[in-house]
This record gives C-alpha cells, sequence and structure tokens, in this order.
C-alpha cells in the first residue's frame, strides 16, 4: 500500500512544491522612465500587483538612467550618497535574495521626486501567501469540504491514470 502512494505523493510535490524564480520586467515595455505627470504612484501600482518571492527578480530597462537600491529612509527623501546598490548600465536585473521590502529610486537628480522610485515586497518561499480579505457580513465562509472536493477533482484524472 506504501508503494501505491508514492506516485500520488510526488505529484503532490509537482503540483504544490514546485516553485521557479520569476523575472520581472519593470516598467513593462516603456521600461524604467520618469511618469508622465501626475502618475507618482505607476511604479508602486505595478509593483502592488504583483507577487515576488526569494529568488525572484525585477529587471530594469533604461537609457541615460540610474537605478538604486537604497533604505527606506532614502527612499521617502528621494536621494542617496552611498546606496545599497547602483548601475547605470540601461540594462540591469536585480535578484531578490531575502523576504522583505527593497526600495529603488532613480539616481538622476529629479526623477525621483517625479514618481521614478517603487518599493517591491518579498515574501519567503515558505510564508502563505497573504489572507484574503474578509467575506461581506452575513456571508458564510467556504468549507474545507468545498477546498477538499477541489484538489480531489483536479487530481482524480491523474489518479486513475496512475492506478489508485
Amino acid at each position: 500500500m506504501a508503494n501505491s502512494l508514492l506516485p500520488v505523493v510526488a505529484l503532490l510535490a509537482l503540483l504544490f512544491g514546485a516553485s521557479r524564480a520569476a523575472d520581472f520586467e519593470v516598467g513593462g515595455d516603456a521600461g524604467w522612465v520618469v511618469p508622465a505627470a501626475g502618475d507618482s504612484g505607476t511604479y508602486n501600482d505595478w509593483a502592488s500587483k504583483n507577487r515576488f518571492l526569494v529568488g525572484d527578480s525585477v529587471h530594469f530597462k533604461y537609457k541615460a538612467d540610474s537605478v538604486m537600491e537604497v533604505t527606506q529612509e532614502e527612499y521617502d527623501k528621494c536621494g542617496s550618497t552611498h546606496p545599497i546598490f547602483f548601475s547605470n548600465n540601461g540594462d540591469t536585473e536585480v535578484r531578490l535574495d531575502r523576504p522583505g521590502p527593497f526600495y529603488f529610486i532613480s539616481g538622476v537628480t529629479g526623477h525621483c521626486e517625479r514618481g521614478q522610485k517603487m518599493v517591491v515586497k518579498v515574501i519567503g518561499q515558505n510564508e502563505p501567501p497573504p489572507a484574503p480579505p474578509a467575506p461581506p457580513s452575513g456571508a458564510a465562509p467556504a468549507g474545507i469540504g468545498s477546498a477538499a472536493a477541489m484538489v480531489t477533482a483536479a487530481l482524480l484524472p491523474a489518479l486513475i491514470v496512475l492506478g489508485v
């Protein structure tokens, strides 16, 4: 019996345990540029819509500019004389190697003040995802039964093929 469960355990490990590092293109096609007037939250809006894990990378493409990783204090004041990291090669990749916030700003005078800055919040590989919002008052929370049914339905074809 123990041997018949081995394929199921392996399948579950593949489905739930496998994770690959992702490479995020900061700013999409536009790249790392000064946002249009009035769009000072552009990069933080983008970052908040993504889920960054330890091991992922953020990729900055830019011309006649730079990118600096700085402390929160330097981020807040839009300047640093001793950044954690600095690059001005036009094609910079930064590996997110720890959980917690990473603070990025442009190193060109005035660009950060105009919105060319971003906070990336990185979660650890083993940290649970943020809790979903609470259901509206009066709504019954989803039970474990419905979650178990969804997992069973997703795995059933594989279990049949494996003869379990």
